[in-house]
């Protein structure tokens, strides 16, 4: 690999480790708040037993999350220093906001782990929901650099490059940010859904080895995750079309990549699956959709879309970004679809008094990998579909890239510190689950109804 390709390479795999850790600490939090609000309201202890242990798995992430995002940050200087020098003077306003954001989750996550059973009700509720708001406004922060990359703003530049006439608040409020944000924040909600759906799904599967206590628990969790699983990804789905209309306004060479759209055209098709050629230069052994394309673009089937024949080939996306997109669309379709058809059958089953088939629950034990996936290909599909830029249509991949060439022995150790941490948290989140099963929440919380009633 040449230095830019292997510094994209290098940044990415640390970039896609992090987002595993942060998705999942934006999405799990939110399900803690449900859980607790239940407990309150429903006064059933198999709820405050969720939204405990769920805690307890998310402080183990957060303490992944917390070093890998680090690294990540660390690694924006090493690795793309020409990119710092023009963030540091335009748009480093959301770093410095996100330590106040990590501050709140940080503190309140303390106070409802260390002293939730000696808070009144309310602020019980209180500190678990400003975990969840610092959890997300973390996410958003960093989101809006990612999206002022793709649409920058409030500033100008020079043509020897001085950067001057700088607005931190219209670059942080660029054009795609609100859109990006809210689909951000969404796609992690879901995310959440699916994981727990998936850990609860797995938990059913193996129901002769539980209780008849323990299956009512795992039931209540399983649905309460499916629940908030298709809401988001009903609204992911819909939030996804407000972005498509944002890429034609404002990024209309990833828009025409993504579809494999080479001629500028009304009543534009949408293609479904397929791969891009590039000697033929047409998407091939894909579906279209006719006029489609026009109307998620704008809303009017006459609406025209443009091509990649419009713009110079040195800046077009990679045709694989093509795949990205459907890969990262198609998922998202399949858990909503799955995620509907669950809950529906879980009401005609309560109805009939039938069990769960095996086959449907081994299919949600994959949903929140799924889901998992579908974050990836989706921030793959946004940076790679803003090259050949860094900073759309201001600055290359190349102009921003370290000229350092001695970056592949890096490369590889931390490759193995990702495997090593990746390894230990799924050590220690099984070896405390195991040393601390669901039954003996059941006869502590059963202690203390116990002491409670005499």
């Amino acid at each position: 690999m040449d230095t830019v390709v292997l510094a994209r390479a290098f940044f990415g795999t640390s970039l896609a480790f992090h987002i595993i850790f942060a998705t999942l600490g934006v999405g799990i939090p939110l399900l803690i708040v449900i859980a607790e609000i239940l407990h309150q309201v429903k006064k059933d202890n198999d709820y405050a037993i969720m939204a405990k242990r769920w805690t307890k798995a998310f402080a183990v992430l957060l303490g992944v999350a917390i070093p890998s995002g680090t690294i990540v940050g660390v690694q924006l200087s090493l690795l793309w220093p020409g990119f710092m020098e023009i963030v540091g003077k335009v748009i480093s306003l959301p770093f410095q906001v996100e330590i106040f954001a990590f501050f709140i989750e940080a503190l309140f996550m303390s106070i409802y782990v260390y002293a939730a059973d000696r808070l009144p009700k309310a602020f019980r509720i209180l500190s678990v929901i400003l975990v969840a708001f610092g959890a997300v406004a973390s996410a958003i922060l960093i989101t809006a650099v990612n999206t002022w990359m793709n649409t920058p703003a409030g500033f100008q530049i020079a043509s020897d490059g001085t950067i001057y006439d700088v607005h931190p608040w219209t670059a942080f409020f660029n054009p795609s940010f609100l859109s990006s944000a809210f689909h951000v924040a969404v796609t992690a909600y879901m995310t959440g859904g699916f994981a727990v759906a998936s850990v609860a799904a797995y938990k059913l599967l193996k129901r002769k080895k539980r209780t008849a206590q323990e299956i009512t628990y795992h039931k209540k969790g399983f649905l309460l995750a499916l629940i908030v699983g298709l809401t988001f990804s009903l609204i992911s789905s819909i939030s996804g079309h407000h972005s498509a209309q944002v890429l034609h306004e404002h990024s209309p060479e990833k828009l025409a990549a993504a579809e494999g759209l080479f001629k500028s055209q009304r009543y534009a098709p949408l293609a479904i699956g397929g791969f891009t050629d590039p000697k033929t230069e047409s998407v091939k052994y894909g579906i279209e959709i006719p006029w489609m394309l026009s109307w998620l673009a704008a809303g009017k089937f006459d609406t025209k879309v443009k091509g990649l024949y419009e713009f110079p080939r040195e800046t077009w996306p990679p045709f694989y970004v093509h795949t990205l997109f459907n890969i990262m669309v198609g998922i998202g379709f399949f858990l909503l679809a799955l995620a509907a058809f669950s809950l529906v059958w879980m009401y005609y089953t309560k109805r009939k008094k039938r069990g769960f088939p095996k086959w449907l629950l081994v299919v949600l034990i994959f949903s929140g990998p799924l889901s998992m996936l579908g974050i990836e290909f989706g921030w793959i599909f946004s940076c790679s579909g803003r090259q050949p830029w860094t900073i759309y249509k201001v600055q290359t991949t190349s102009e921003a890239a370290t000229q350092s060439t001695n970056l592949g022995g890096l490369f590889l150790l931390f490759i193995g510190l990702y495997v090593l941490l990746g390894a230990l948290t799924i050590l220690i989140l099984t070896s405390y689950f195991k040393r601390h099963p669901v039954y003996k929440e059941f006869e502590k919380y059963s202690g203390y109804e116990e002491k409670g009633s005499s």
